[in-house]
């Protein structure tokens, strides 16, 4: 990811994919043109590097001209468009060819089909390396299209954003949700990891995702994903990831004004965890960090045999099963940590001490992030 002035874009087409569409632009429109020499016009200031590098890969011979049009103003295609620099060159019974790096409103081609009115040209042709059909307004004709892409702010090879990104040679796509806090909330039983959550979701105005609460409330309430889910679990197999990802996303999709969330209990595997992040990767967001309240095991097992007197949790009075408990939690732990701290995002807390004490730790941690 890269920040340029106070927003941040996400990798999107790589210079590869960029190299493929323009070699197919360069190879489609010398066929069409035959023995001709075209003139090629460039819209500055963004198709330069278009430009350059499709006249590279232009078989046959042929002339490049450019003309220069206002078009951007940040991130929002203008109506106002002016023609600031023209044509020097006479262009009558000649075709024409104009390159143009992206093409969104279209309102940069009704100027152009303007300036081309009096000038004769045999035929006046539209190719463009990036097109956005969403935002697309006008009736011309767009002869040849490199990429299709989603009606959102894009910058590199020679589009920018506030005058920044032009030279990038591969092109990102701007990232929408600029701030959230998504935390992967673990702790060992005993850790007090329930305590903690309300915290970080009333300090932080996170939504708290707690998949068992998530599986219990769609089965209970018999929605397509619970039935789903049920039925899995009336067989005795486990619950597919993907139904399980599929409810999370109808959490995040309900909430989708929230500054964050906490997950709670997902995931619980690699593969789980892969898709946890592209599911948050579609909404333009991802994982800040897995969060992991560490407490000593002879600890956990006192906090839990003396909440077992006031409980009445079977689970909570078996000192055999509590270990037990504890194990598996470090078994499946173990694997999201590796995974987490190979991007940087695994943060350790030590989980011993008051209510408060602890919380100022967490509340440090995410501070920082």
């Amino acid at each position: 990811m890269i920040k340029l002035h106070d927003k941040y874009f996400k990798p999107f087409i790589s210079s590869q994919e960029i190299d493929a569409a323009m070699q197919r632009l360069a190879t489609d429109i010398a066929n069409d043109v035959g023995d001709e020499i075209p003139v090629f016009v460039g819209i500055l200031n963004g198709s330069f590097m278009v430009v350059s590098d499709f006249a590279k890969k232009y078989p046959k011979p042929c002339e490049v001209t450019f003309i220069k049009l206002a078009s951007y103003e940040g991130v929002k295609s203008t109506e106002d468009i002016q023609r600031l620099i023209g044509l020097t060159q006479d262009l009558t019974g000649r075709t024409v060819v104009i390159l143009e790096d992206i093409i969104d409103t279209g309102n940069t081609l009704a100027e152009v089909h303007r300036i081309f009115e009096n000038e004769q040209v045999k035929s006046l042709k539209i190719a463009t390396l990036f097109y956005k059909p969403e935002a697309y307004k006008k009736d011309f004709k767009l002869h040849y299209i490199g990429i299709e892409i989603p009606n959102k702010f894009i910058v590199g090879y020679g589009l920018d954003y506030n005058g920044l990104g032009r030279n990038i040679p591969e092109v990102y796509q701007i990232k929408e949700t600029q701030y959230m806090t998504n935390l992967v909330l673990f702790g060992p039983p005993g850790a007090g990891k329930g305590t903690q959550a309300e915290f970080l979701k009333t300090k932080y105005n996170l939504v708290h995702i707690s998949t068992g609460d998530v599986f219990r409330f769609n089965i209970k309430n018999e929605t397509a994903l619970g039935m789903l889910a049920k039925s899995y679990m009336d067989k005795g197999e486990l619950v597919p990831d993907q139904v399980t990802i599929d409810m999370l996303n109808a959490e995040v999709e309900k909430n989708s004004g929230a500054k964050g969330f906490i997950f709670d209990g997902f995931p619980r595997t690699n593969a789980q965890a892969e898709s946890l992040d592209k599911l948050l990767e579609s909404k333009d967001s991802a994982i800040s960090a897995m969060v992991a309240l560490e407490v000593d095991d002879e600890i956990l097992v006192k906090r839990l045999l003396s909440r077992g007197k006031t409980s009445g949790r079977v689970d909570d009075a078996d000192e055999s099963i509590i270990r037990n408990r504890i194990k598996e939690y470090y078994d499946k732990t173990a694997i999201l940590k590796d995974y987490y701290s190979a991007q940087n995002k695994y943060y350790g807390v030590d989980g011993v001490g008051s209510i408060d004490e602890i919380t100022l730790r967490l509340d440090a941690v995410i501070k920082n992030l």
